[in-house]
């Protein structure tokens, strides 16, 4: 088979066409990140990194080291703390309390949808005890109704307008950080949802569109392709943005759709269930946005023909889309519409089957199933965590399109990590599989980093399979066995070529 192809590909040589002998190794159409916080990873990439630290002495110890450096009334931001580490205790601002006496401190957790502020930020943003949780969030508290110091979800958005807004220089720098990392792990195309998160501003992801992207097209500084999605709320401003421009803003910035959230996040226990946290017996989670806004948002925004994206983790958030979904498509008729939800992690029976039925792309992140395995089993229990979570193989025998993501800086950026992952399923620390009937072959899972990925976002008939007519975008492996590859998910990233040029290294 190797010599077949090599053979149809010399059959398209031309006058100037450059040879490349690589020597037998393996080569692949460059990898898609379906679902990336791109310019919000780049400025993570200076701030406090937070990420596996399992200790709450090794916690303090890195705010106490940033704060040795940072000037009084100056904000300590970073994060990616996972309280699931060290055992499961949520941190308090008491723990950071005394070593941050002038310094206003707001680090997210892993997920994204929780955060912790010590106490002179929680001042400066006037939370106290008097404050009221707003809709879709929790100002988490003690049981004499003090704030901890954690916000979950839609709270957020009572401290985050009070952290000084990031430069415009700091934000292009952040970009071109985190694209050369892109190249760096064999991505060439990403799915960006921008900086926005239940409790923050939808003006973010504009400014980063205008301020940023179009820079950095203009200034001929893009090294990576991005498919931008942006706030549902702003539907009609993108309606009118795809009419002025189209799809294609350039061969480096793709216009994608829009999205909205159902629920949080299975670590900050926010993730909407039917059936209550085993770890929480009053706890269902929480719906970020009421079903009726969703519902009018999704009509709305599918009448002008954007495509639409939802974050649903908990199964009852998941079937609540499934609902809007259908009924959207009976409303507004059928066409290619290609909904999106997005993370689509844990499913009440029956959903899987949906997906396929009615046409949604799953995208969905593999590297999470290994941040998951353990708490999901304490969180809902043994029962529904073997029988609802990252079921990717029932995905697909829906005939559903599966596309892979990182959520990074959520996750990190490895398309060959989560590609293993999902063939393998074995979490840090396990000797099994995690629900081993829904591993992947190779095939599926290098089909869910590249056309999957492509078909989910409308980019298939210029990225996604080494074809003539697309762009040359591929990737180098370090192996020279495929068989090997399928065997074991085992390989390094050797060259990223972009448009037919070599990107990395």
């Amino acid at each position: 088979m190797k010599h077949v192809f090599v053979f149809v590909i010399q059959e398209l040589a031309g006058n100037g066409t450059e040879e490349l002998d690589l020597g037998g190794k393996v080569v692949v159409p460059g990898f898609i990140d379906s679902h990336v916080h791109l310019l919000y990873a780049g400025l993570q990439m200076a701030r406090v990194k937070l990420q596996g630290v399992n200790r709450k002495d090794e916690f303090v110890r890195k705010i106490k080291e940033s704060v040795r450096y940072a000037k009084e009334d100056s904000w300590i931001l970073g994060g990616g703390w996972n309280n699931d580490l060290w055992g499961g205790e949520l941190p308090l601002a008491s723990w950071i309390d005394d070593i941050t006496p002038y310094n206003p401190v707001w680090l997210y957790r892993m997920d994204g949808h929780m955060g912790l502020a010590n106490s002179v930020a929680l001042k400066l943003s006037g939370i106290s005890n008097l404050t009221k949780d707003p809709e879709g969030g929790t100002i988490v508290r003690t049981v004499d109704g003090e704030p901890t110091g954690l916000l979950t979800d839609s709270a957020r958005k009572l401290l985050l307008p009070y952290i000084p807004e990031d430069t415009v220089s700091e934000r292009r720098e952040a970009l071109l950080k985190a694209s050369s990392l892109a190249l760096m792990r064999g991505v060439t195309t990403v799915v960006d949802f921008g900086r926005y998160y239940p409790g923050a501003s939808a003006e973010l992801s504009w400014k980063d569109f205008s301020d940023v992207y179009q820079w950095a097209d203009a200034s001929e500084k893009m090294i990576i392709r991005v498919c931008l999605f942006f706030p549902m709320e702003t539907w009609s401003r993108l309606h009118e943005l795809i009419e002025e421009k189209g799809r294609a803003v350039s061969q480096w910035i793709y216009l994608g759709g829009v999205k909205a959230f159902a629920d949080g996040s299975l670590g900050s226990n926010s993730a909407l269930f039917y059936e209550p946290y085993a770890n929480e017996p009053h706890n269902y989670g929480l719906q970020v946005t009421e079903s009726e806004i969703l519902s009018n948002m999704t009509m709305a925004s599918d009448k002008s023909g954007l495509q639409v994206a939802m974050h649903a983790i908990g199964d009852k958030a998941n079937d609540l889309i499934l609902d809007i979904y259908e009924s959207v498509v009976s409303t507004n008729g059928i066409r290619d519409r290609r909904f999106r939800i997005e993370h689509a992690q844990h499913f009440a029976p029956g959903a899987a089957a949906r997906f396929g039925r009615q046409g949604i792309v799953a995208s969905v992140q593999p590297l999470h199933l290994l941040d998951d395995a353990d708490s999901a089993t304490k969180k809902l229990g043994m029962d529904r965590a073997q029988k609802e979570s990252f079921l990717f193989r029932s995905l697909l025998a829906s005939n559903a399109l599966l596309a892979f993501g990182s959520d990074w800086p959520v996750a990190d950026i490895n398309p060959l990590g989560s590609i293993r992952t999902a063939m393998k399923r074995i979490p840090p620390a396990w000797d099994d599989a995690w629900i081993p009937s829904e591993c992947l072959t190779l095939n599926d899972a290098l089909k869910a980093h590249t056309i999957s990925a492509a078909s989910a976002c409308f980019l298939d008939n210029d990225l996604g399979s080494l074809s003539p007519g697309k762009l040359a975008d591929f990737v180098i492996l370090s192996t020279d066995s495929w068989d090997d590859f399928a065997a074991e998910g085992s390989a390094s990233i050797e060259a990223t070529y972009v448009s037919g040029v070599r990107a990395y290294p």
